[in-house]
């Protein structure tokens, strides 16, 4: 599938950041064993999730989703300037391929009317803000920010123990200036927009399901890391914080749009990222489409 496409009313565009090796496989999935990657090493590979040295290979992205009537951008990648000293390419970065990917689009920042984070890891929240004037602002100046109550009190606690630097960078400021808004699991966006509880990667990760009507696109943040995960469920990273409810969630989640027309936008599934959910035996597979 291509970098724009459309689905029912929907326009749907990719903003890519990164896309390139993570971490190796058996360091990012504790429960994978070297018998069970082997397994799976050919065709992971051919869908350019894993590269000859067994690292997985991961997109970071934004979506932006134009519906009849709003311009909503979802997630919103790692951001320039931030201090990210444990991961080399997200430190102090200051290139613009996150701002010629959006313009590519043919979306300004301003023309942004709401920022919905699937949770507040720094891959998501970054460019929420960037820096002017030595200041943190919101860069989407003209759009309402929308954060899950249970995430965003998740991390008002952990930064009140010691500090959550994207928590500071990247969510406070736009709290400061009046541009965020908590929201519970019922909210909605006029008639195209609902969130889908996701827990587990975080205490209040969600999905967002678009459409009308009927989910079009499901946009499920870090539910899945690689394609791997659908056919094993119950492989959870190690950043989870509750591997065993991010397990549960994640085969819900495949079941609830297994063998639909629901297009499933993953955060960091390698291009083209997005796909149909199809059963395969007792798990399931993402089917690229287009």
């Amino acid at each position: 599938m291509s970098l724009s496409f459309n689905v029912g009313d929907l326009s749907i565009h990719r903003v890519i950041e990164q896309e390139t090796t993570f971490l190796p496989a058996l360091e990012m999935f504790p429960d994978l064993t070297p018998e069970l990657l082997a397994e799976n090493r050919a065709w992971l590979r051919q869908a350019r999730a894993l590269d000859d040295a067994d690292a997985l290979i991961l997109c970071f992205q934004s979506y932006v989703v134009k519906t009849p009537h709003h311009t909503i951008l979802i997630d919103t990648c790692i951001g320039n300037d931030k201090q990210r000293p444990t991961r080399p390419n997200w430190h102090m970065k200051t290139d613009d391929t996150y701002m010629k990917a959006l313009n590519a689009a043919g979306v300004s920042v301003d023309e942004i009317d709401f920022v919905m984070c699937t949770h507040l890891h720094p891959d998501h929240a970054g460019w929420n803000t960037r820096l002017e004037n030595g200041r943190w602002v919101p860069t989407f100046a003209n759009a309402r920010y929308v954060f899950a109550k249970t995430e965003f009190d998740h991390w008002t606690a952990q930064n009140a123990k010691a500090a959550v630097p994207t928590f500071i960078d990247s969510v406070l400021p736009v709290v400061e200036a009046n541009r965020a808004e908590m929201v519970s699991n019922d909210f909605t966006i006029g008639d195209h927009a609902h969130i889908l509880p996701t827990p587990g990667h975080t205490p209040g990760h969600v999905a967002f399901a678009f459409g009308k009507g009927k989910d079009e696109a499901v946009f499920s943040g870090d539910l899945m890391h690689s394609p791997l995960q659908t056919r094993y469920p119950a492989l959870s990273p190690k950043f989870d914080v509750d591997p065993a409810q991010a397990a549960l969630t994640r085969r819900n989640f495949l079941e609830r749009y297994c063998d639909t027309d629901t297009l499933c936008c993953p955060a960091h599934f390698p291009s083209p990222s997005v796909g149909k959910i199809r059963r395969r035996g007792n798990a399931f597979t993402c089917e690229a489409v287009g």
